[in-house]
């Protein structure tokens, strides 16, 4: 049985996380943590959890933590895993950080983007980036892992195998994406009201989003050159879900069906990255509520460009799912353990 503790457990990534480790048949939560609501009843939190988890809330102390737990996640607000974290502590817990902390390599990059200092960068060398699809085996002995962010792992996981196959010029990669409101957490902001996004659509970050650097590094790594790209997401009244569509210049003549056959050949045995059928765009109210990426792509031979899509829930395969994911990897656990639920419709 893995021991579980959770740091930010009260936010929606971290409320994602109990939901999905309860299912899970290898793992008993320990520690459910939420500075917020210290001595607080979980389940007062999330009333969801009501008769279903009896616990109360704990603080952030990770030292602790580590004593009880096999992993730790931290579903955290930027730098707090950083300030948090230790040989001492690795040594005993693996952890898992759902925050940017360690995702970006350039430690001044992190710095510019974020708008904070980085407070253990000898850890960034160390820390293994945890898109299953792309880094398993390194995932596999991982003691401290960066999960993800959501906008990157739809992103990435749309466009990784013609940028890896060099058949789109990557520079050329726009990227526009749309997200529901819970992509922006839990806390009370205007910009999130009812009043301000219903009925409504608009682009934010636009030039400045954070997740830039993180997408034009993996795909850096992929093309095996500098990229840069342009990524402007756009903010969409519901709760959940990412959709991705990026257009990009072809390097090559091929056909729809040309890369239909590499999309095959990356993805064909991924359990969590559906290729659609031809002419099928993905949608998010497809893969709600579960591990899924749908993704597909179209030809425009009068452009001679390539646009390619992906759907996912944000929450899920973009936070807590594929934390799990994770989890599951590093403790020699089958990847898809607790993960194989159904997407919800409606």
């Amino acid at each position: 049985m893995i021991k579980a503790g959770i740091i930010g457990a009260t936010g929606y990534a971290g409320n994602e996380l109990v939901r999905l480790l309860l299912q899970h048949r290898d793992v008993q939560i320990v520690w459910y943590g939420s500075k917020s609501y210290i001595d607080r009843k979980y389940a007062s939190v999330y009333e969801n959890m009501f008769q279903i988890v009896d616990e109360t809330c704990l603080d952030d102390n990770m030292d602790a933590l580590a004593d009880e737990a096999d992993v730790i996640f931290t579903a955290t607000p930027q730098g707090l895993c950083a300030s948090l974290v230790t040989e001492e502590i690795l040594n005993r817990a693996k952890v898992i950080d759902l925050s940017a902390d360690f995702r970006i390599q350039d430690v001044s990059v992190y710095e510019k983007w974020y708008g904070i200092r980085h407070a253990s960068p000898q850890w960034i060398g160390e820390a293994v980036y945890g898109l299953s699809e792309i880094n398993r085996e390194a995932i596999r002995h991982a003691r401290l892992l960066a999960n993800p962010g959501c906008y990157p792992t739809c992103s990435i996981l749309s466009v990784y195998p013609l940028v890896k196959e060099g058949w789109i010029d990557p520079n050329t990669l726009i990227i526009d994406a749309k997200s529901g409101t819970s992509g922006a957490g839990r806390g009370a902001k205007v910009n999130n009201l009812y009043c301000e996004v219903n009925e409504n659509i608009k682009a934010y970050g636009v030039a400045s989003h954070r997740h830039t650097p993180e997408i034009e590094e993996q795909l850096s790594y992929a093309a095996k050159k500098n990229v840069t790209i342009s990524f402007t997401p756009h903010l969409v009244p519901m709760n959940r879900g990412i959709l991705v569509t990026a257009y990009a210049s072809l390097t090559k003549d091929v056909t729809e069906e040309d890369i239909r056959a590499v999309y095959e050949q990356y993805y064909g045995k991924e359990t969590f990255v559906r290729l659609l059928e031809s002419g099928v765009c993905p949608q998010t109210r497809w893969v709600e509520g579960s591990n899924y990426v749908d993704v597909n792509v179209k030809v425009d031979p009068r452009t001679r460009r390539v646009i390619l899509m992906g759907a996912m829930d944000n929450l899920v395969k973009g936070a807590a799912g594929q934390a799990i994911q994770n989890m599951n990897l590093m403790f020699g656990r089958k990847e898809q353990e607790g993960l194989m639920q159904i997407p919800m419709f409606p």
